[in-house]
Formats: C-alpha cells, sequence, structure tokens
C-alpha cells in the first residue's frame, strides 16, 4: 500500500514515522525537515514510541507516482491552496482531511469525491527539524467515510493505521467526531488565547457565560445540519466541557496563542468563524462566535505592524 502525506508538519511526520514500518509513505514538509530525514531520519519520542524512522520526504510529490491513500495535515488556512497545488494527484485518490475545524473536507470534496474525514486529539511537539515528541493521546484518531455511513476503504485505512500502533477508530458519522472537536476548540481556544490564560482560568463566571453561548449557538447550527454528537443537548455538553474537558486540560495554553505568539495567523474561521457562516446561512443569529471571529482577525491584523 502506498500513502502519500501532504503538508506535513508535526503531525504528518509522526504519522508517516510510524506507517513507515507497514507500507510505502511519502512526506511533503519543508526541506529542512526532509533533508534531516534522509540524513539520519525522523526521530519520534514519547507516546507514539522511542525510534528513528527513515521514508521518502521531499518538497514536491514524485513525478508519476499514484497513491492508494492520502492524508492531508496541514493547517486549515492550507487547504486549498494544497488541493489546488496537488489537484493532479488527489482527484482519483482516497484523500483523508486530518486537520482541526470545520469545512476542510468540503474544500477537499471539490477536488475528488473520494473523502476521508478524520480526528486527531494528540498533542506533537516539536524537538528539532524532524524531531517529534507525542506528550498527550487525548483520544484514538477517528477515520469516517464523510459525511458520514460505513465503508470499505476506510475500514482497511483504520486496519493499517492500527497496525502502525496509532489508536484509531473506524467512524460511521465522521460528520459528528469534526463538531465534537470543535465544539471544545471553539469553546476555549480563542477565548485562551485572546485573554492570554490557561483554560482552567475559563471556568470563571464571565469567560464562562460567553462560553455558554458560543456552545448554544453551535448547537442551533448542528440541529440544522442533522449532526449527531455525543452530548443531546447544549446543557448536557456545558456540564461535560466544564466538569470534564476543562479539569483535564486546566494548565493548557491555547494552540491560537502560540500561533500568535509566533506571528502565525490562526485557524479561527474553520472555528467559530465557520459557525458563525453557517448560522447565518440557516438565518440564525451566532453574536458571540462572530464577535469572537473579530476580535481574533482584530489580533492578527496586530501582527503586521
Amino acid at each position: 500500500m502506498k500513502v502519500l502525506i501532504l503538508g506535513a508538519g508535526a503531525v504528518g511526520l509522526s504519522l508517516a514515522a510510524r506507517l513507515s514500518d507497514h507500507c510505502d509513505v511519502h512526506a511533503v514538509c519543508r526541506q529542512r525537515h526532509a533533508d534531516a530525514i534522509a540524513e539520519r531520519g525522523l526521530v519520534l519520542t514519547g507516546l507514539w514510541g522511542e525510534g528513528t524512522h527513515r521514508f521518502s520526504a521531499s518538497e514536491e510529490v514524485p513525478a508519476g507516482e499514484r497513491y492508494d491513500y492520502i492524508f492531508i495535515t496541514s493547517k486549515a488556512l492550507a487547504t486549498r491552496a494544497i488541493c489546488e497545488q496537488f489537484a493532479d494527484v488527489i482527484k482519483d485518490t482516497e484523500t483523508v482531511s486530518l486537520q482541526n475545524g470545520i469545512g476542510n473536507e468540503e474544500i477537499v470534496a471539490e477536488y475528488t469525491d473520494r473523502v476521508i474525514g478524520g480526528t486527531i486529539i494528540t498533542g506533537f511537539e516539536w524537538r528539532g527539524d524532524a524531531r517529534v515528541h507525542v506528550s498527550v493521546v487525548g483520544g484514538p484518531m477517528k477515520l469516517g467515510r464523510f459525511p458520514d455511513g460505513p465503508d470499505p476503504k476506510v475500514d482497511a485505512l483504520v486496519a493499517l493505521v492500527e497496525k502502525a500502533g496509532v489508536p484509531v477508530e473506524g467512524s460511521s458519522h465522521i460528520k459528528g467526531d469534526l463538531w465534537a472537536k470543535t465544539l471544545y476548540n471553539s469553546s476555549l481556544n480563542p477565548l485562551g488565547a485572546l485573554m492570554n490564560v490557561p483554560y482552567g482560568k475559563l471556568l470563571h463566571p464571565m469567560p464562562w457565560g460567553i462560553i455558554e453561548h458560543v456552545v448554544r449557538e453551535a448547537y442551533a447550527v448542528m440541529a440544522e445540519e442533522g449532526v449527531r454528537v455525543p452530548w443531546p443537548t447544549a446543557d448536557d455538553y456545558l456540564a461535560y466541557l466544564h466538569d470534564v474537558q476543562v479539569p483535564s486540560t486546566a494548565e493548557h495554553h491555547a494552540s491560537m496563542l502560540q500561533d500568535i505568539m509566533h506571528g502565525h495567523l490562526t485557524e479561527i474561521d474553520f472555528m467559530n468563524g465557520e459557525i458563525a457562516a453557517r448560522a447565518q446561512k440557516y438565518g440564525l443569529d451566532a453574536p458571540y462566535n462572530d464577535c469572537i471571529t473579530r476580535l481574533m482577525h482584530f489580533r492578527e491584523s496586530l501582527l503586521e505592524q
């Protein structure tokens, strides 16, 4: 089996490393990582195992090569550019979006009718060029035909990833899994970044009152789209977020804060921005998600000054 990973950063290169012992892998990544992999391999440490892995990597897809599966593991901001750049190889290939937020799969679907959705709740930390430490595993990777339904091609991919030693499950409603992850991210990530506080501080009544509205607006959109998540009502999810998810990540700082600190744009448009955009499409109001999106865009605009 041949697998191509596009937009391979810490997530994609770690996945390539684990898969490399079980199939033919090529990763499209930054040249400095490709050079390091060619010289001494990808050094992986932490919860996905310790070892050095060698596989093919470069800034381009090898000419004339075809693949059984493609993973896109970039930031959501790069999804369309990647699909444009590699449209010829994507168009006839099973393509997995393993990214944050809502809307990536719809973009991929403009370039191929073979779209697989994916979620991953795992912490990856750079420890140097082509050196990655896996620090947190919050649950299994989930893979499913987008938007839902069982599928033999997905089952085969799940079996490959499982064989590679990565916790994974097949999903019959991957759209719901994507929304479940986005509920968490849209509730905590932007507010943690804008206020420069760890997630535990967001249990204070003032930011928590905002989070309640963010979640209720998201649930109104999910109802319009027929999305199913493990928590039947907004109140059910808010209780789980308050009592389980926030306490378990109380000291965590938002990835959006890290983006801002490093001078990078955030994925806000694929989280709160997408919730607000879809609400408008259905004639719903989503002022809290819209306000948070605008505030984050303002914060991003200061990066250019």
